[in-house]
């Protein structure tokens, strides 16, 4: 079978050998992937030293083969693959033998996968091949930060630096499905008007003046994955008491913030990752109810895939990059 792997420091297209389903596992005939930064950091993770792996963490097909003991699907079944390995329960944080598909083992870059039956789920029907293959690791993480540890209430105003990131789309349709305010901001004009076509009520750029910009808004919470070039930023917006979940950096990861100013302004400051099987179910329940798609910037076919890591190096995209296959 055909699968973009990592090998000794190259990227590369490459034959690799079939999966077989051994007791408990299933083969998935994948139809769409889906493109995360994660993807972009694994090289540099492993090195140029390591054996052929398959990048890609999420996907979603047609269950090709079972192996012995499986009973929560079939062959023929249409699944989405949940990207969060062993954790099956809501937690305040992962289990120690969590891990997210695609390092150590191999992804979704691939006409197949084999993999545990517990990680794959029954795909929402009205979601297409290309939504159900973009959908799980940035729409759980988006779900766990906003309702798990964010504890978004109805009217609510909700503050979210960089918009156009897969999470962030995410995250302003499950805000605006439950009734908060949500308040986006980013560098690019185009991007903020494809932000409050999909809902956000206020847009900013990030050369404005934030805090004398929502002079007259009060922020009840903040979701923040840009690390330390938006975090005191978004930490002067916040209204005193206020809760800040942080589940990413694509600056840098080192922050520095006034620590007197914070415990007098007794802000909450959560940590966030990825999320349980748990909260994927209630977040595919939560799409099916509210009908709700993820958005999907472009499409790329496996043997275009260098192109479509170039795309979301250069940071355009607004929403999730597909890989069909």
């Amino acid at each position: 079978m055909k699968a973009f792997v990592h090998e000794y420091g190259e990227l590369k297209i490459k034959e690799m050998e079939e999966p077989i389903p051994t007791e408990g596992q299933v083969v998935v005939a994948l139809k769409a992937a889906g493109l995360n930064r994660r993807d972009l950091y694994i090289p540099n993770r492993r090195g140029d030293e390591k054996a052929a792996l398959i990048l890609g963490s999420d996907g979603a097909g047609i269950i090709e083969a079972v192996g012995q003991g499986v009973d929560n699907v079939k062959t023929g079944d249409e699944v989405i693959i949940n990207p969060g390995l062993r954790w099956y329960e809501n937690s305040d944080a992962p289990p120690s033998q969590f891990d997210i598909l695609g390092m150590p083992d191999h992804g979704t870059f691939a006409e197949k996968i084999v993999l545990s039956s517990e990680q794959v789920e029954h795909k929402p029907a009205h979601l297409s091949w290309e939504e159900a293959g973009v959908l799980a690791l940035s729409a759980l993480t988006g779900y766990r930060a906003l309702f798990t540890k964010g504890q978004v209430k109805e009217g609510e105003t909700v503050f979210i630096p960089g918009a156009g990131s897969g999470v962030s789309t995410y995250l302003i349709s499950f805000a605006k499905n439950v009734g908060a305010r949500v308040i986006v901001t980013s560098r690019s004009q185009e991007k903020l008007k494809k932000a409050k076509a999909l809902g956000a009520d206020v847009v900013l750029l990030d050369s404005e003046d934030w805090v004398e910009k929502l002079d007259n808004e009060t922020v009840d919470l903040v979701i923040d994955s840009v690390g330390r070039a938006t975090f005191q930023r978004s930490l002067d917006v916040l209204k005193k008491g206020g809760r800040m979940v942080v589940f990413g950096a694509t600056t840098e990861d080192s922050v520095d913030f006034d620590l007197r100013s914070f415990f007098y302004g007794q802000y909450q400051l959560l940590g966030s990752t990825m999320g349980s099987r748990q909260e994927l179910r209630a977040l595919l329940d939560h799409m099916k109810n509210f009908e709700m798609h993820p958005v999907v910037d472009k499409s790329y076919k496996l043997e275009a895939i260098q192109e479509a890591f170039d795309y979301l190096e250069v940071n355009k995209q607004f929403g999730k990059i597909a890989i069909t296959l």
